[in-house]
């Protein structure tokens, strides 16, 4: 495949990210008590594999990549405001053998949003459609798997999730108005 400099080197640039993806799920994998937890990764792990394979068939193949990257469905059920607060704290250690399931659920989230945030600039500067198709995907593979890490962390009162106030939501549907002609081009006939 005839890739740009610029699209190569963002390949490389993903595939060194997806390296530290993998090789973080597989502690993560082995450090869970969680069996939620585990289970969660369990369960997105083969789409982390099978994405950086095809990183690797668009550097090594003169077609790129011919497979179809695994995007998982996005759960649309909302999450309820759980725990009250207060939260519970955390402090960074500075010293430590392993991660407890608060740490690697954290550390994972973190992850997928990084490279959700990579996926997408990679996409925007990207020219080649099939590559640019392929990461889109990979966005959206980072956006609905950390979607789901966020909801787990949510129900175990790990990651505040407060619904907005009446106030802010009355203040921000006062400043903007609705555009009252669906059809805005005909403004211009």
């Amino acid at each position: 495949m005839n890739l740009g400099n610029h699209e190569a080197l963002e390949l490389s640039e993903l595939l060194m990210s997806c390296t530290n993806s993998i090789q973080s799920m597989a502690l993560f994998l082995n450090q869970a008590k969680d069996p939620e937890l585990r289970e969660m990764i369990a369960k997105q792990y083969p789409a982390h594999v099978q994405d950086y394979n095809m990183k690797i068939e668009f550097v090594k193949k003169m077609t790129g990549s011919t497979d179809k990257l695994n995007v998982p469905g996005l759960s649309m059920t909302a999450l309820l405001p759980v725990p009250a607060p207060p939260y519970p704290s955390i402090e960074p250690q500075v010293k430590l053998a392993e991660l407890d399931d608060r740490a690697i659920a954290t550390s994972y989230l973190l992850t997928l949003k990084r490279a959700g945030r990579e996926y997408a600039w990679a996409a925007f500067e990207c020219g080649t459609p099939q590559l640019r198709a392929f990461l889109e995907d990979a966005f959206r593979m980072c956006s609905h798997q950390a979607h789901e890490v966020w909801s787990y962390m949510g129900r175990k009162g790990w990651y505040p999730i407060v619904p907005a106030t009446g106030n802010l939501m009355e203040t921000v549907g006062q400043i903007y108005r609705e555009v009252p002609n669906h059809q805005p081009m005909t403004v211009y006939q």
